[in-house]
């Protein structure tokens, strides 16, 4: 992760850029946090180190209301990450570490046409919902994109189409994904595949603040 933020500054800002250049992207980045700081934020204690994620309730109100939800009843703690794959995504939320699934309130509805609007997309370090293949059956459970995902983008009101709903962005801890992302992958539980030898825990899952 360390390395895609050098290379954007080193594309970005060369050596040589002016001084009031820097000073003025280091000022829309303070103004940024401040901004973002209203955004609520959830940490995640894992066993691999800690993942704190910023929400965006003004972009996804409704996966954003229950995601928190589930956070607040305790839901996550205890929860994997039961899918782990290099050059896709990490996703967890809901199975223990013996691969029994935790019970869930009702399917929210894909807000995933409104969020692409919103200039939301599947980037490295983006947190989406996962589901089934009914556009409108996401609980749960979510993921955390390492790679520029493009097809879960929404594309159109169909089923393939839908696409999966971007709500939020780890803004600490891609670090943490990282090393996940090394471990062996193989079968466990009722999953033939993708599974990590070493299974990531989170442990506990904090509300830190913001609206």
């Amino acid at each position: 992760m360390q390395r895609l933020i050098q290379q954007w500054f080193r594309q970005f800002l060369p050596r040589f850029a002016p001084r009031w250049m820097l000073v003025a992207v280091l000022g829309a980045g303070l103004a940024g946090n401040a901004l973002a700081q209203k955004n609520p934020r959830v940490e995640f204690a894992t066993n691999y180190g800690p993942i704190v994620v910023e929400l965006y309730p003004d972009r996804a109100p409704e996966t954003v209301r229950n995601f928190l939800q589930y956070v607040k009843e305790g839901h996550y703690e205890g929860t994997v990450f039961h899918r782990v794959i290099r050059g896709f995504m990490v996703q967890g939320g809901g199975f223990t570490a013996d691969f029994k699934e935790k019970p869930t309130r009702e399917p929210i509805k894909n807000e995933a046409e409104m969020t692409f609007k919103a200039g939301l997309r599947h980037e490295i370090g983006t947190l989406a919902m996962a589901r089934t293949r009914d556009p409108h059956s996401a609980t749960a459970q979510f993921f955390i994109n390492v790679a520029r995902n493009d097809f879960l983008d929404f594309r159109e009101r169909t089923v393939v189409g839908f696409g999966y709903v971007v709500f939020g962005r780890v803004i600490k801890g891609l670090e943490t994904v990282d090393q996940m992302l090394q471990v062996p992958t193989g079968p466990g539980g009722p999953f033939k595949t993708d599974v990590p030898a070493k299974l990531p825990v989170i442990e506990k899952a904090t509300i830190l603040g913001g609206r």
